[in-house]
């Protein structure tokens, strides 16, 4: 799975190169966002512009990387379509994470 890795000061800006994220990748998405961060989990930024849907296994993937930064940083969805926002929205997964309309006021939101 390609992911487009973006640094910033101490955040990692990461953007999935797929349109959906469901089953089909969540466990590699998975792995890869891992690799991604290594031990550098101070502050994240998953931009979801080029995905177009996500089922429960790829919230249940957000979840466990949410879980991974184990408090030791925030963790940001920016660029959502309206139907994967609407779907956050649904199942209350909104107060859970932090969800920005586009990079830059994820950017915002950690004062960088």
């Amino acid at each position: 799975m390609k992911i487009e890795t973006e640094r910033q000061s101490t955040v990692n800006i990461l953007t999935p190169a797929v349109r959906r994220l469901d089953a089909s990748v969540a466990a590699t998405f998975k792995e890869a966002v891992t690799r991604e961060i290594g031990d550098d989990k101070k502050a994240l930024i998953v931009d979801f512009s080029k995905i177009d849907f996500i089922d429960s296994s790829g919230l249940g993937t957000l979840v466990s990387l949410l879980k991974m930064m184990n408090g030791r940083g925030e963790m940001i969805l920016c660029a959502l379509n309206p139907g994967i926002h609407n779907m956050f929205t649904l199942t209350r997964m909104d107060r859970i994470f932090r969800l920005c309309p586009d990079r830059a006021s994820a950017l915002d939101l950690l004062n960088l």
